[in-house]
Order: C-alpha cells, then sequence, then structure tokens
C-alpha cells in the first residue's frame, strides 16, 4: 500500500505522473484525511480547477483508504526530522505511524531519513 502526497493524487487524476510514480500507483492507494481538506482548501482558493464534487475525484475516493488523523499521528510529528506546513507534516506522519511507504514530490520530505518512502 502507498500513502499519496495531496499533489501525486491530483496529478493521477489529470494525468501528470512521471514514470517512475505511474509505476509505483500500481500498489494499492491510501491517503491521509489531510489530503481530502486539502484539495477542498485547494479549490476554495482558485489553486486548483477540481473539487470535491468532481466525479472522477469522487470515484477515487470511494475506493482508496483514508488514514484518520489520529492522536498517534499527531504525536508523531513532533519526532519528524524537517518542518513544513501542518498539511504535509500530517501526510508524513501517517506513513511514520503504519509503516507505508509515501510518495511525494516535497523536496523537504524526501531529505527525510524517518519517513519510509518510495524512492527512485
Amino acid at each position: 500500500m502507498l500513502n499519496l502526497d495531496t499533489h501525486i493524487l491530483l496529478n493521477a487524476i489529470d494525468g501528470t505522473l512521471r514514470a517512475k510514480e505511474r509505476h509505483a500507483l500500481r500498489d494499492q492507494w491510501s491517503i491521509s484525511a489531510i489530503v481530502i481538506w486539502e484539495i477542498a482548501k485547494l479549490h476554495q482558493l482558485g489553486r486548483i480547477a477540481l473539487s470535491l464534487d468532481h466525479a472522477g475525484l469522487t470515484k477515487i475516493l470511494e475506493r482508496i483508504h483514508v488514514w484518520p488523523i489520529s492522536i498517534q499521528v499527531c504525536r508523531a510529528i513532533s519526532a519528524l526530522d524537517f518542518s513544513s506546513d501542518p498539511a504535509d507534516e500530517i501526510i508524513a506522519a501517517t506513513s511514520v505511524v503504519h509503516g507505508v511507504k509515501l510518495l511525494t514530490r516535497d523536496r523537504r520530505i524526501l531529505r527525510s531519513k524517518l519517513v519510509p518512502m518510495v524512492r527512485g
């Protein structure tokens, strides 16, 4: 199973994945619950056209595992070896707590030695 960063999920929907990402996405997908909030917020701010009402996104969200923002995830944030915006920290901590590899393009997260990641 893979934990997808928000922009990886969006890239999968709009078809702008890199070859390595497409290959990795053969595994089962999962996301942190914060990804759903982040998509809604990005749409509200006009940074993406895709809304939570988009049929393709709705279909994907119905089929993938959504990790809750649990107390364990929140505790793991303070042990991360990088700092970023809260959503990225929650996404990374989700991978740490559940031992699921994260697929991201975020350079700060990619430098982490603690977060399990898909590496190319």
